[in-house]
């Protein structure tokens, strides 16, 4: 489990694209599960905490069409 200190989207998205399944654990959004390189959506959270996963995934959505675009 890597512990995040402060919410840093690119560092967590870097983390999630070289590991592609674990645990993470971000302040004041709490443990995240990510598998196959995207973060899942639990079935109850918080309205930031969703947010925050909808946002990571987008980036890496976005970096994943970046490389296939080079």
């Amino acid at each position: 489990m890597r512990v995040f200190p402060v919410y840093a989207p690119k560092l967590i998205v870097k983390h999630a694209r070289i590991f592609l399944t674990g645990v993470i654990w971000v302040k004041d959004l709490g443990r995240l599960e990510f598998e196959k390189g995207r973060f899942l959506l639990p079935r109850k959270s918080l309205p930031k905490v969703k947010q925050a996963i909808l946002e990571l995934n987008e980036l890496i959505e976005a970096q994943h069409h970046q490389t296939k675009a080079v």
